[in-house]
């Protein structure tokens, strides 16, 4: 079985709504940083021409391999980070390896076995 990290940069009244979302589609559970600072291509600048860096919160999610791309379409669907510049990204990376995480796997492994909802 392989693993896959899911790193999101959302903004961060979108949080708890793109976790929920990610659950539905085969995520566990998550990591979030708070206050994370971002800056995109465009800066922009505020009151005496200083930089407004946009507050985000960073998601970290280790998930099974056969739901990562559904984890990472369904987050972009609804956080709709390809149709509003500046609302989020995600990505994928592969796992080498994970320590600390039996409880998950075994989690993982259950529900696996479980039938899966063909719509989903």
């Amino acid at each position: 079985m392989g693993l896959k990290l899911i790193v999101a940069f959302v903004e961060p009244d979108r949080t708890e709504e793109l976790l929920a979302e990610a659950r539905k589609v085969g995520a566990g559970g998550a990591t979030v940083m708070s206050h994370a600072r971002g800056e995109g291509r465009n800066t922009v600048k505020g009151i005496l021409g200083l930089e407004i860096a946009a507050q985000r919160d960073v998601l970290f999610m280790l998930v099974e391999q056969s739901c990562a791309d559904r984890v990472l379409r369904r987050l972009a669907e609804v956080g709709e980070f390809d149709d509003s510049p500046g609302t989020g990204i995600a990505l994928k990376l592969d796992v080498e390896d994970a320590l600390g995480v039996r409880d998950q796997m075994a989690d993982l492994f259950r529900r696996m076995d479980e039938p899966r909802d063909p719509d989903s």
